[in-house]
């Protein structure tokens, strides 16, 4: 530190000119005589001695002037004691000094520019994998209204013939056996829509069992009226069950459309197929041996045994065993007929398979952007 009694060198600052006048004296005229700009030079010099004086003192205090306030500067940028840029190049120094100071440690590290590309490929990878794969739901719906096809389309057909409708086309068709025991074609007309009627009305066995004929006696034995409740019930559970499933595949082939393009196609397809191996393999046992076949159906649904009647029963009079035979061939002409239409009209042609998988790619496609909205 300089001592307070010891002035700094204003040499430099100082010099004088031809004339014998000082710097800070002003331009002064020829003759050495100041005028006004003088007068303001001496004045200046003043000032840098009161400040200078200044300094002294606070350094006499024991004051640092470099803390206290800030050195003033010249116009080249250096402090007034000294040369041009010293103060640069000292707070360039201590900014070196500084950042050498600072230990490695403190630095972050860098980041890994291949860490951020690898997680985002994965997760296109896994996008990708999650629009092109098949949702499981689809697959079981597909599944389910396949393995309904065949029972809703049986019910359906059954109802198609349990009408009066085909009772009248049965009663009067040729070749159909007359009643050998008196009923006219009439008579069998007016019974047997009673017992049709039954089977899809919500009437008690009292419906059946309070018919009586012309003499006043009754029309239906006990042991039939309680086969009637018996197969009223049987098809009561198949249309109900039926419907169920029939709302069921509603329900599963608008969720198809929606996310599974071609899925319905796909399943009403197979349930097709399904339907006509299942029904060939029945016409094939009836055909063969009619009598063990209509006895199988029936134990198979009537355990009881109820089912068996005499020939001059009601029953076996109104519907002797050729309207069996002709009701389980119509049955089998609707589901065959329904069948070859839906095959027809889902067969996997190259134009539906085609149309199938653009479908499936708009709906990837839709996918994707909406992944990337999130």
């Amino acid at each position: 530190m300089r001592a307070a009694s010891t002035m700094p060198d204003l040499s430099r600052y100082g010099t004088d000119d031809s004339a014998g006048n000082d710097v800070f004296a002003g331009t002064g005229d020829s003759t050495g005589t100041g005028d006004s700009t003088g007068t303001k030079g001496t004045a200046a010099t003043d000032e840098t001695a009161s400040a200078v004086t200044g300094t002294a003192d606070k350094q006499a205090s024991g004051q640092d002037p470099a803390v206290s306030e800030p050195h003033p500067t010249t116009a080249e940028g250096g402090p007034w004691y000294g040369p041009p840029g010293t103060g640069e190049r000292q707070v360039s120094g201590e900014d070196s000094a500084a950042n050498a100071a600072v230990p490695e440690t403190a630095a972050m590290p860098a980041a890994d520019p291949a860490v951020p590309a690898e997680e985002a490929e994965r997760r296109n990878a896994e996008r990708e994998r999650a629009a092109s794969a098949k949702p499981v739901l689809g697959r079981v719906i597909q599944v389910a209204i396949a393995v309904f096809f065949p029972v809703m389309l049986l019910a359906a057909a059954i109802r198609a013939v349990a009408t009066p409708l085909f009772l009248w086309i049965e009663y009067n068709r040729p070749g159909f056996p007359a009643d050998s025991f008196g009923f006219s074609t009439d008579d069998r007309m007016t019974y047997g829509s009673y017992a049709v009627d039954y089977l899809l009305n919500f009437a008690s066995p009292r419906y059946l069992g309070d018919l009586v004929t012309p003499d006043g006696d009754s029309l239906y034995l006990a042991t039939e009226v309680s086969h009637m409740a018996d197969v009223k019930m049987v098809l009561s559970l198949a249309f109900v069950t039926a419907l169920g499933m029939a709302l069921l595949s509603i329900a599963g082939g608008i969720y198809l459309a929606r996310c599974c393009p071609g899925g319905i196609r796909r399943a009403l397809f197979a349930g097709a197929v399904a339907t006509l191996a299942l029904i060939a393999g029945l016409l094939v046992a009836a055909v063969l041996a009619w009598e063990e076949f209509f006895t199988m159906v029936h134990t198979i649904f009537f355990a009881q045994g109820n089912w068996t009647f005499r020939l001059d029963d009601t029953l076996i009079r109104l519907f002797p065993a050729q309207f069996w035979m002709d009701a389980g061939g119509a049955i089998a002409a609707i589901v065959l007929i329904v069948c070859v239409l839906v095959m027809v009209f889902t067969w996997p042609t190259k134009k539906r398979r085609e149309r199938s998988r653009l479908a499936r790619e708009e709906s990837r496609r839709r996918y994707l952007e909406s992944l990337e909205a999130l």
